[in-house]
């Protein structure tokens, strides 16, 4: 980690954001250093140093590692961040590193809907998987004999939320890794590590990055041999981020702070006008006061996301609303600058209702984007 890292003065989440990662100054040359592309390194002689060959490292993944361990983990000598292709690359790194032929796995039964295809791959190995909603703790039940726990904390997409900490805790004393998706809420909304967590995942594909231009996955984590096998995976099964996709995320890494602000006060506005309207039901937002969340996310987020949930009476109502919108795009994915919406039932894969539109908000300013939903409610009713 570079001497920067522990620069003492930089505490505000911004002036983090701006400067994570960043080598020491030196004369004439660039602050951030463009993308290295390269597949192999001159190596005469015997093998040492850090760069060898492309599939193992590459400099540029080397400075977006320590500006992701600088926000997840600030101050903390013993993180490492290792950058990956995608945000399941990243999953399936920490659950097929870590797991082994007899283990037992605990899921959440609300998450991400490519779980359930990892879930059969797991037990096509031999693992025994048990699954438990997010809310109310209920993976605590099923936590006995586990080799690993895996928290969604928001939940995607109904936003639940656990108490990190209280389950980081129960598994521990069963002798149980923890692994957190942390990808609705960004490390800037809460630090898993600091939770008790052993591992740190996300999608930087989402607000990490925040642009829609770039798939990435990180895992941050402090066990030093827990993360050598993650390391190993990603060695054996090549899942590795390009170069141009490392430093596109690490110069938005930049704006962050910018963007995650911005996001969630505007996501709070919508989800305050979405509860006057009496067709719109299950809202979730984590920082609504009166969400069933809201006490838990409160006591270990600092910023609650960009995504607000809600149903509408039918399919129809709900494809209707989609196509009046005219500053929110009908797409998957979430965190971006852009906002976003989707009927998520078209998937498939989540058990939530014909109606239930997940909505990322996205840096329009707030004014436009509440007067374009509450126009979209009025124009799709029947």
């Amino acid at each position: 980690m570079s001497d920067a890292t522990k620069d003492e003065g930089r505490t505000g989440d911004g002036t983090r954001a701006v400067r994570a990662g960043l080598p020491e100054p030196a004369k004439n040359e660039p602050t951030l250093p463009g993308p290295v592309f390269a597949a192999h390194f001159h190596l005469p002689g015997e093998v040492s140093g850090p760069y060898a060959y492309g599939r193992d490292d590459n400099p540029t993944w080397t400075l977006l590692e320590r500006a992701v361990s600088e926000l997840e983990a600030p101050g903390r000598e013993d993180a490492e961040t290792l950058v990956f292709a995608s945000g399941m690359a990243a999953i399936s790194a920490v659950l097929f590193s870590q797991l082994r032929a007899g283990d037992a796995v605990v899921l959440p039964s609300d998450g991400y809907q490519v779980l359930p295809l990892v879930g059969a791959q797991l037990e096509a190995y031999g693992i025994e998987v048990r699954t438990a909603p997010t809310g109310g703790d209920a993976q605590l039940e099923v936590l006995d004999g586990a080799r690993l726990l895996w928290i969604e904390s928001p939940s995607n997409p109904g936003l639940d939320v656990c108490d990190i900490r209280r389950l980081a805790e129960a598994a521990h004393a069963r002798g149980a890794l923890v692994a957190v998706d942390n990808t609705l809420a960004t490390p800037l909304g809460q630090r898993p590590l600091e939770l008790g967590a052993d591992f740190s995942v996300a999608s930087g594909t989402k607000q990490l990055t925040g642009h829609g231009d770039v798939l990435l996955g990180y895992v941050t984590g402090h066990n030093t041999e827990a993360m050598a096998a993650v390391r190993r995976w990603r060695k054996i099964v090549g899942a590795i981020s390009g170069p141009m996709e490392a430093w596109l995320a690490h110069r938005s890494i930049a704006t962050l702070q910018l963007r995650v602000d911005r996001q969630n006060a505007t996501a709070l506005a919508v989800a305050e006008a979405l509860r006057q309207r009496p067709e719109v039901s299950g809202l979730r937002y984590p920082g609504l006061p009166d969400d069933p969340s809201h006490k838990i996310a409160a006591q270990q987020m600092r910023r609650y996301g960009s995504v607000v949930s809600f149903t509408l009476p039918t399919r129809t109502r709900a494809e209707r609303f989609l196509a009046a919108l005219r500053l929110v795009e009908d797409a998957t994915s979430f965190g971006g600058v852009r906002s976003t919406a989707e009927r998520r039932r078209r998937w498939g894969g989540d058990a939530v209702p014909e109606g239930f539109i997940r909505m990322s908000v996205g840096a329009e300013d707030p004014e436009d984007l509440v007067a374009d939903v509450l126009r979209a409610l009025d124009e799709s009713a029947e």
